[in-house]
C-alpha cells in the first residue's frame, strides 16, 4: 500500500516559518495565526519523526534536518504554483493580484481602496493573505507586501516605511503606559522589554497577539496599550479610533516590505498610490 503524504498545508507552514525564522511573520505571510503555524509544524515534525527547528526565546533556527527538508519543499511549492498559474486564462490573467500581510490589508489598503478604484476604475483586483513561493519569485502576485527583515523577505524588495513601534491606546481609555494592561505581539524581535530599556521602565505585558494588527485592534477596544508599527495607525488616528499613548517611538528590526512586478503597468500603478499614501 502506499505510504501517504502528510498534508500541503504543512509543508506550506514549514516552508514560510523556514524563510522568516519565525512563527508569526510566517503566519502573517500564510493567513494563519501564530499558533496555527507552530501546530502544523509540530505536526510535520512528529510525521517525519525529525525536529526541524529549534525553538528559541525570539525565534527560530532551522536544525539539519530542516535545512536539509526546505529546498526540496520549496521547489515542490514553486512547482505547484507554476502548474497552476497555466490555467489562470482569459479573464483571470487580466486581475491584479495583491498578496498583503492581513495586518497591512486591514488597517492601511482597506480603509483607502476606494480611493485607488476610484482613480483606476478599469483595474480588478484580487487580494491574496497566501504567498506560496519563496523570495518573491511568485507569479501569482503582481504586488506582494511582506513582513520580516531585511533579510527575511528577500531579493527586490523595497521597504514602505522606517521600521518604528509606537505605543497607542483607545482615546477613551484613562491612564497610561505605567497604569494600564500592555498588549505585545509575540514572535517578533522588539516588544515592550526594549521600550523599558530605551525609554522608560514599564511593566510586563498582560495582553498577547500574533500580529501587530491584532495588538492594534485589540487596543482601539479599549483594552490597553499596544506596542505596534508606525505604519499601520495613520488611518485609525485619523478616524479617532486610536490615540498614541506616548510620544517616544523605538527601532524595530522588522518591518513591511514592497516588492512589485516592474512589468506590470497596473502593478506600477498600485505601487505609486500606495507609495503616495505613506507619504
Amino acid at each position: 500500500m502506499k505510504k501517504s503524504l502528510p498534508p500541503l498545508t504543512w509543508f506550506r507552514a514549514f516552508e514560510a516559518a523556514a524563510r522568516h525564522l519565525s512563527f508569526t511573520a510566517a503566519g502573517e505571510e500564510i493567513g494563519l495565526t501564530q499558533s496555527a503555524v507552530s501546530q502544523q509544524v509540530k505536526a510535520l515534525e512528529t510525521r517525519l519523526c525529525v525536529t526541524l527547528f529549534t525553538r528559541h526565546a525570539r525565534g527560530l533556527s532551522l536544525t539539519d534536518d530542516g535545512r536539509k527538508l526546505l529546498p526540496q519543499v520549496g521547489s515542490a511549492l514553486g512547482i505547484l504554483s507554476v502548474a497552476t498559474d497555466t490555467f489562470e486564462t482569459g479573464s483571470e490573467a487580466d486581475l491584479l493580484t495583491v498578496a498583503s500581510s492581513i495586518s497591512v490589508a486591514q488597517w492601511v489598503i482597506a480603509p483607502n481602496l476606494a480611493e485607488f478604484t476610484k482613480r483606476y476604475p478599469h483595474i480588478r483586483i484580487r487580494f491574496l493573505s497566501a504567498i506560496w513561493p519563496d523570495d518573491f519569485n511568485s507569479a501569482r502576485a503582481n504586488v506582494e507586501i511582506r513582513f520580516g527583515s531585511e533579510k527575511q523577505v528577500g531579493k527586490n524588495a523595497d521597504l514602505l516605511t522606517p521600521n518604528r513601534l509606537i505605543a497607542v491606546k483607545a482615546p477613551e481609555l484613562v491612564g497610561d503606559i505605567c497604569t494600564l494592561p500592555l498588549i505585545e505581539a509575540v514572535g517578533t524581535s522588539n516588544g515592550w522589554k526594549d521600550w523599558s530599556t530605551q525609554i522608560e521602565d514599564v511593566p510586563e505585558p498582560q495582553l498577547f497577539a500574533d500580529s501587530y494588527g491584532m495588538a492594534l485592534h485589540l487596543a482601539t477596544q479599549g483594552n490597553g496599550v499596544a506596542l505596534v508599527s508606525e505604519l499601520l495607525i495613520k488611518d485609525a488616528v485619523q478616524m479617532g479610533a486610536i490615540k498614541r499613548a506616548h510620544p517616544a517611538a523605538i527601532s524595530a528590526n522588522e518591518g513591511y516590505y514592497l516588492s512589485v512586478d516592474e512589468r506590470n503597468e497596473q502593478a506600477l500603478q498600485f505601487k505609486e498610490w500606495l507609495l503616495g499614501l505613506l507619504a
